[in-house]
């Protein structure tokens, strides 16, 4: 892999941050000039700011970012406006201001996740202490609020079946390409332990779940628009047989770590080395567990080779029957228990 650039199929398209910047700046403008038309202020900043604040590539979340952003900014108008009304400005008001703002944005956050929104607005407001600013602030607040909640899912609307189904592909290769270099190794008797080729590493057996939560919110939010056939299952096998090849992964990275000396000699071969012939037995295993894994994510038949898949796993159970050895198979075992699961489920 060395000299060879690898694209992460996870970046946006040229297309897709396109559309992403032209509804940032549609939902940004349309504030803008409402609220002059409106003539809350000559220059209606913060009617612009949900749309750069809330506005995300899953459009969807956006009513509860806009629900959070609204209750900080009324929270910081009535908290400047309290302050102000009682001290004049000073260090003392100041301070009163800062205090109370980030206890705001603490109390109104949730775990893990302030809401700033409530000292920003304390903080400008404070900064500009004119006649009338906090409810025009206020109101230009809500309209952008409003026009993001409203108009941003109408802009190029995001597919989220599309994004499963890529998702799951882009899945499926890396998963194909890293058991192919793993049968390789092996078949060798080459390094265990060499570097992953893959560019997110262990955040490989993450990917399955996020592209089932993307099909789970297009199930929830556009029911009357039907998944592609067989996208549901493959999803299912695919966040199942992740937990079961990462630990046959890790179960290798082990081997190769237990491999790094010998006490019964008193020698120390070479670390990641695979002198056991049950590592080199292993190696059709894993390609034909791999290639009945990729026809099923592709909605392929792949029961014939499922089947000879099975009989490696007992032909390899029979010639290596140690409990070390069942330990290493156990994690194509279950691969293929969920591919016999998923085949049961099709029919």
């Amino acid at each position: 892999m060395s000299g060879t650039a690898v694209v992460d199929p996870h970046l946006p398209s040229a297309g897709a941050r396109l559309r992403s910047g032209a509804r940032l700046a549609i939902c940004a403008a349309v504030p803008w000039y409402l609220c002059l038309w409106w003539g809350t202020s000559t220059a209606p900043v913060p009617a612009a700011l949900p749309a750069v604040l809330i506005l995300r590539e899953d459009v969807y979340a956006a009513p509860r970012l806009a629900w959070e952003r609204l209750l900080g900014v009324l929270t910081g108008v009535l908290l400047s406006i309290l302050v102000l009304d009682r001290l004049p400005p000073s260090s003392l008001s100041f301070l009163a201001v800062l205090v109370c703002g980030c206890v705001g944005t603490y109390l109104l956050g949730r775990p893990g996740s302030p809401n700033p929104q409530v000292l920003i607005t304390a903080l400008m407001i404070y900064a500009t202490a004119l006649p009338g600013y906090p409810l025009a602030r206020l109101a230009e607040t809500l309209v952008g609020i409003a026009v993001v909640v409203l108009l941003g899912p109408l802009l190029w609307p995001p597919d989220p079946y599309r994004s499963a189904s890529q998702g799951l592909d882009a899945y499926r290769a890396d998963v194909g390409r890293l058991l192919d270099g793993v049968a390789g190794r092996l078949a060798r008797g080459g390094p265990l332990a060499a570097p992953d080729p893959l560019p997110e590493g262990a955040r490989l057996w993450l990917r399955p779940q996020a592209c089932r939560a993307a099909f789970d919110r297009a199930a929830r939010r556009r029911r009357p628009r039907r998944p592609p056939d067989g996208l549901d299952g493959r999803l299912r096998l695919a966040t199942r047989s992740a937990l079961t090849l990462q630990y046959f992964t890790q179960e290798l990275q082990e081997r190769a770590r237990g491999l790094s000396a010998d006490p019964a000699e008193g020698t120390a071969p070479a670390v990641g080395t695979a002198p056991d012939p049950a590592l080199r037995a292993v190696a059709p295993l894993v390609r034909s567990t791999a290639r009945a894994l990729d026809a099923a994510l592709r909605g392929e038949e792949f029961a014939a080779e499922l089947d000879r898949a099975r009989g490696l796993d007992l032909a390899h159970r029979a010639a290596h029957p140690t409990r070390h050895d069942a330990v290493l198979r156990a994690g194509l075992h279950l691969t293929h228990e969920a591919l016999s699961a998923h085949l049961a489920a099709r029919r």
